[in-house]
């Protein structure tokens, strides 16, 4: 059954990609910092499980890119990620930032009042292990009286873990390219999520209408050019996750 009554729902339109976009290294605490000068006050980050179980910041399976770590970054404890200069294949100004835990970043956003989309981001074959640890860690240190964190994630078995921890905290599908017979959404509401999160070029006026006729939302990534922006805006979307924190303005 579809609905035409959209649920509240209580997160801004704009959403700060990995804390600052491209103006910081990203997924760093630095980088939520600058994106907080900037006046954001939602920011996406990635999440995913050191070897000891303990979850941190992190896009890539690898390390490579981001820090000066080499491998996959599941074969390492929280101890040796700590170890990891994450700041200076950025620029010298960020020199030896660190890999933040998702614990540290969530008590960031605590204690300033900001808001949080968690996309779990699993390390090969860990996708349902660490949906339920994102689930666990945000239900036991997220207060009822602040705004629930988001949870996103390509994976489904991820979504399912946080659901299975946490069914309190809202999820979100993240989709790249958009199946047949419109599988994702039918997954989206198997899974009990509140939106769609979708490649920003997959959204058009039938597409939208769809996911809101099923009471869900529609958000968009990685939205970095005006004419996109306004494109989506126009559409009726719900909400843009932007690395250009010093384009867009988040009370737009």
């Amino acid at each position: 059954m579809s609905t035409t009554t959209l649920p509240p729902w209580p997160y801004p339109r704009w959403i700060a990609h990995r804390g600052a976009g491209k103006l910081a290294p990203e997924n760093t605490l630095a980088a939520f910092r600058l994106g907080a000068q900037h006046g954001w006050r939602m920011f996406e980050c990635d999440a995913k499980l050191s070897a000891d179980g303990v979850l941190f910041l992190l896009h890539d399976a690898t390390l490579e890119r981001t820090s000066n770590g080499q491998g996959a970054a599941a074969g390492l404890t929280l101890g040796q990620l700590a170890q990891l200069d994450a700041g200076s294949w950025h620029s010298r100004a960020y020199a030896g930032e660190g890999l933040p835990t998702l614990e540290a970043l969530a008590r960031f956003c605590l204690a300033n009042g900001y808001q949080l989309n968690v996309e779990i981001k699993p390390n090969p074959g860990q996708e349902e292990a660490t949906g339920r640890a994102v689930g666990e860690l945000l239900a036991r240190i997220w207060p009822a009286s602040a705004t629930a964190p988001l949870l996103s994630s390509f994976k489904s078995a991820a979504l399912a873990g946080a659901r299975a921890t946490a069914p309190q905290l809202p999820r979100a599908l993240l989709v790249d390219q958009w199946a047949p017979a419109d599988a994702d959404l039918h997954s989206a509401q198997q899974l009990g999520c509140q939106a769609m999160v979708l490649n920003h070029a997959l959204w058009d006026a039938p597409r939208v209408a769809l996911v809101h006729g099923a009471g869900l939302r529609c958000l968009s990534y990685t939205v970095n050019d005006e004419w996109a922006a306004e494109r989506l805006l126009d559409l009726g979307t719900d909400g843009i996750i932007t690395d250009r924190v010093d384009l867009f303005s988040p009370a737009a």
